[in-house]
């Protein structure tokens, strides 16, 4: 069966049997395997799949990733971070706290490479409307005044979360997917799921095993029509990040559309793609994106970090 292309948002999805993956491909033969169930929804501002032998696994796993959404998307205004970013201050629920503590974790691990108040860079630089702009240096500098993790004040006596500088606001999407497929497996596993693949753009868990034999996954070549590599999974998180699909050209400069949060530049490792593999979806998400902006080798360095991750970095080729 030939690879079938869809657009989605500006970023490239292959379609390959019967899985629709982000930046990968879901391998599925011709065989006599039992009947796989598989379901997609559009949510967290991207294609969500559910593919699993147990007809009922869609609906758990989609109730419990749009519950996340609800909670974190900064684009509902009924959510916990649109009220935070509205209002500067917020005593907010134990899980949006404790996501915003694991963010600030990322952000002291990284050197602050991974920073989930980016915000207003990607609004300056118009990825966030699509009206690419190329900012002057004194514009940078102004909008890094609100750029930092560090500027969150926590207290965890009442799960107050404050903003020390005017005007910030904080952007899960670097963790949150990971986090909403990570809180969808347990739910499966606690109504006895034990074999499904969930893929919420390109934040895949392959939970068990697919009629005993691993997921197979196929990461994307960035820039071409074939694949790098494939992954054979059971229990494991992966995640994927680029910017070969997000970009805009400027005299002759190409400027992707991750950021390196303590320059306000977009990011500039020399990497096309990471992928990272881990036990835990939440990790995974996260450090595809602080492995981007920190490099191959400081990349390496924090992944090691991590007991039982393991991560796979494609460079960036001349022209």
């Amino acid at each position: 069966m030939k690879p079938v292309r869809q657009q989605v948002l500006g970023v490239r999805c292959w379609v390959l049997g019967v899985g629709c993956i982000l930046g990968f491909m879901f391998i599925s033969g011709c065989d006599n395997s039992p009947r796989l169930y598989k379901e997609s929804r559009v949510m967290m501002g991207t294609f969500v799949e559910v593919i699993s032998p147990e007809e009922k696994a869609a609906g758990i796993a989609f109730g419990e990733i749009k519950r996340i959404e609800d909670l974190l998307s900064k684009y509902n205004q009924a959510s916990e971070v649109s009220k935070l970013n509205s209002a500067g201050q917020l005593k907010v629920s134990r899980e949006t706290y404790y996501i915003i503590v694991r963010s600030k974790e990322f952000w002291a691990l990284s050197n602050g490479a991974f920073d989930i108040t980016v915000g207003p860079l990607v609004e300056l630089w118009g990825f966030r409307d699509k009206k690419y702009y190329l900012p002057l240096k004194a514009e940078i500098a102004q909008t890094l005044k609100m750029v930092g993790t560090d500027k969150i004040i926590l207290n965890p006596a009442d799960n107050l979360v404050k903003f020390a500088v005017p005007g910030m606001q904080i952007d899960l999407g670097a963790i949150a997917k990971g986090y909403a497929v990570g809180c969808a497996v347990r739910k499966l596993r606690e109504n006895a799921i034990k074999s499904c693949l969930i893929n919420a753009g390109g934040q895949i868990y392959c939970l068990g095993s697919k009629s005993g034999k691993p997921w197979v996954v196929a990461i994307a070549d960035p820039g071409k029509k074939g694949i790098s590599g494939k992954l054979r999974l059971i229990n494991k998180a992966v995640s994927t990040s680029g910017d070969y699909e997000q970009f805009f050209i400027k005299d002759g400069t190409r400027y992707g559309h991750i950021f390196d949060p303590r320059t306000g530049m977009p990011a500039n490792s020399g990497l096309a793609s990471v992928t990272v593999v881990a036990d835990d979806s939440l990790v995974a998400d996260a450090l595809t994106t602080a492995i981007f902006v920190l490099g191959e080798e400081k990349g390496k360095s924090l992944a090691e970090k991590f007991p039982g991750v393991k991560i796979k970095i494609i460079k960036e080729r001349n022209g």
